[in-house]
């Protein structure tokens, strides 16, 4: 799938997708904050609830990509997890 772009070039699915991760991340965040400052607590849970709306597209999103090869992860080093654990262990 290709749509063009505002510059008249055509994006291909994967910078869609980008894209789209991209405007999820800043929509999450922005969520995230909206519901800790907030002090009504009506409101508030309307944010946690469209804030949990947000995460499962995001998460969509990432796994289509993850799916496609287009967002690869690396398995966590089990030594650099140890080493980090251990160090936030002594911060506490």
């Amino acid at each position: 799938m290709q749509v063009q772009g505002q510059n008249g070039q055509m994006l291909t699915e994967k910078e869609i997708l980008q894209d789209c991760l991209s405007s999820q991340k800043y929509i999450t965040t922005s969520y995230n904050t909206f519901a800790g400052e907030c002090v009504n607590e009506q409101l508030r849970s309307a944010f946690l609830n469209i804030l949990d709306d947000e995460h499962r597209i995001q998460a969509d999103i990432f796994n289509d990509m993850s799916s496609n090869g287009w967002y690869q992860t690396q398995p966590a080093d089990q030594q650099q997890l140890q080493q980090v654990k251990q160090k936030f262990s002594t911060q506490m």
